[in-house]
């Protein structure tokens, strides 16, 4: 979302990519050099046709597993080649079965879906479709940030299906983007890892999007001070395969 991407831009001072995607597109890319490094940050844009009424009509962020996992693909095939790891970062409900609590920044060691249910043989795995990311044992250790497993759905709230899922999933972290991220990024045998800051707390007693909205501004000023930390560590490897 742009709440999330914006302080992150202006802390590095990347610049506008006009030509980085098709114009029939909505996505939004930025770029930059930092610590010799190239980084490159897209964004899925606002959405062309649904606006918010109370809010003058004003356009929606894109969210969700289909803009950004075409964004992804599309940021991917225009890098061709260059990138040595995605960084999905953001914002996310957490669990705190889990130990999570709101502010806390997590890094993944895995993502998978709760809201694919496909019961047929072999369609079954494909739907929860798990992944191991980029383990960030290191990353962890020398920045103070807790890891887990991200579980990933095309909904804000969720169901007690989806609730039983996310149990099998293991998932430290809920979040709607992640696991479709990491499944584009292997199809390019891109590394993958993502930087998460909990806005809410999923089996607590608040609403999920009024704890959501309440702690956006917030989260998105500990992912600001979060991402910097956490892309100079990067930045200081020259390949990312397996640990970080």
């Amino acid at each position: 979302m742009e709440a999330e991407a914006s302080p992150f831009v202006e802390h590095l001072g990347l610049e506008p990519v006009e030509s980085f995607f098709p114009s029939s597109t909505p996505f939004l890319a930025f770029a930059g050099v930092h610590h010799k490094t190239k980084v490159t940050v897209i964004t899925m844009g606002k959405d062309s046709i649904y606006g918010d009424d109370s809010n003058n009509q004003q356009h929606v962020d894109n969210v969700g597993t289909v803009s950004s996992s075409l964004a992804t693909f599309l940021a991917l095939q225009q890098l061709n080649g260059e990138v040595d790891l995605v960084l999905n970062a953001g914002t996310c409900g957490g669990f705190q079965r889990k130990g999570a609590a709101i502010g806390d920044v997590f890094l993944t060691t895995g993502v998978a879906n709760h809201d694919r249910r496909i019961p047929i043989p072999g369609f079954d795995t494909y739907g929860i479709g798990k992944l191991e990311t980029v383990s960030p044992k290191r990353l962890s250790k020398a920045l103070g940030y807790k890891t887990g497993i991200c579980t990933t759905g095309n909904s804000l709230d969720w169901v007690e299906r989806d609730d039983e899922l996310m149990q099998e999933n293991d998932a430290s972290v809920k979040d709607m983007e992640a696991a479709a991220i990491a499944w584009v990024s292997a199809m390019n045998k891109v590394p993958y890892m993502g930087v998460k800051v909990v806005t809410d707390i999923v089996d607590g007693d608040v609403p999920t999007h009024d704890e959501f909205m309440e702690n956006l501004q917030s989260a998105a000023k500990s992912l600001q001070e979060a991402l910097p930390r956490v892309l100079e560590y990067v930045c200081d490897k020259t390949k990312h395969s397996d640990e970080l």
